[in-house]
C-alpha cells in the first residue's frame, strides 16, 4: 500500500482516537446549572414537594440555612452500566482501528499492536470510577409579592446537575421565571 495513504490514515485515526478521548471525559463531566422558577404555591407547600421529590430521587437533606432560605440535598449518583459497556467497546474499536493502521506502517510489530485492544476495559473503569460521585442541589425558595389583591408566588433557586433540573420541571408545577 501507497505510504502516502497509510501515513494519512494513521493521521486521521489519531484525531478520531483525541476525539474518543475526549467523548470519554465527557461522560463524567459535571453539568451543574443554576436556573429560577416560579411557582404559585406557598413557600412550605413547595418546599414540602420538593423535599418530597428529592427523597423520592434517594437524595437527602445535607443542610439546612435558615438565614439565606436555603436547602442542599445530597445523593450519591450511580453509574450506568450500559454507558460502562458502551465506552468500553468504544474504545476498543478506536484501539483496533489504530492497531490496524500501525500493522500496516510496520508489519513486523502487528501482534505487539493488536494488544493495544486490550486496555480498552480502561475505558469503562474510568467511567465507573468518576461516574460514582456525590451529587448536591442547593434550593433556595423566596416569597415573591405581586401587585395588591393578587396571591403572592413563591421564587426558586437551583443550583443542580442539568438532568435533575430537568426532571424537577417535570414533576413539580415550576414555570420559568422572568429574567
Amino acid at each position: 500500500m501507497n505510504t502516502s495513504i497509510l501515513s494519512s490514515t494513521f493521521f486521521l485515526t489519531l484525531l478520531l482516537l483525541v476525539g474518543l478521548v475526549f467523548f470519554i471525559r465527557a461522560s463524567v463531566k459535571e453539568r451543574i446549572q443554576q436556573v429560577q422558577f416560579i411557582s404559585d404555591l406557598p413557600e412550605e407547600l413547595l418546599l414540602s414537594q420538593l423535599q418530597a421529590h428529592f427523597e423520592q430521587r434517594a437524595y437527602q437533606i445535607a443542610s439546612v440555612d435558615a438565614q439565606q432560605q436555603q436547602v442542599t440535598f445530597q445523593g450519591r449518583v450511580r453509574p450506568s452500566g450500559f454507558l460502562a459497556v458502551f465506552l468500553t467497546l468504544l474504545a476498543a474499536c478506536g484501539l483496533f482501528c489504530l492497531a490496524l493502521v500501525l500493522s500496516f506502517l510496520y508489519p513486523t510489530f502487528a501482534r505487539f499492536f493488536l494488544a493495544l485492544t486490550l486496555i480498552a476495559p480502561l475505558a469503562g473503569a474510568f467511567y465507573w470510577r468518576k461516574a460514582n460521585r456525590v451529587e448536591r442541589v442547593l434550593l433556595k425558595v423566596e416569597r415573591v409579592e405581586r401587585e395588591p389583591g393578587q396571591s403572592s408566588q413563591s421564587l426558586m433557586t437551583a443550583i443542580a446537575h442539568r438532568d435533575e433540573l430537568a426532571q424537577l420541571q417535570k414533576a413539580l408545577p415550576l414555570g420559568a421565571a422572568p429574567q
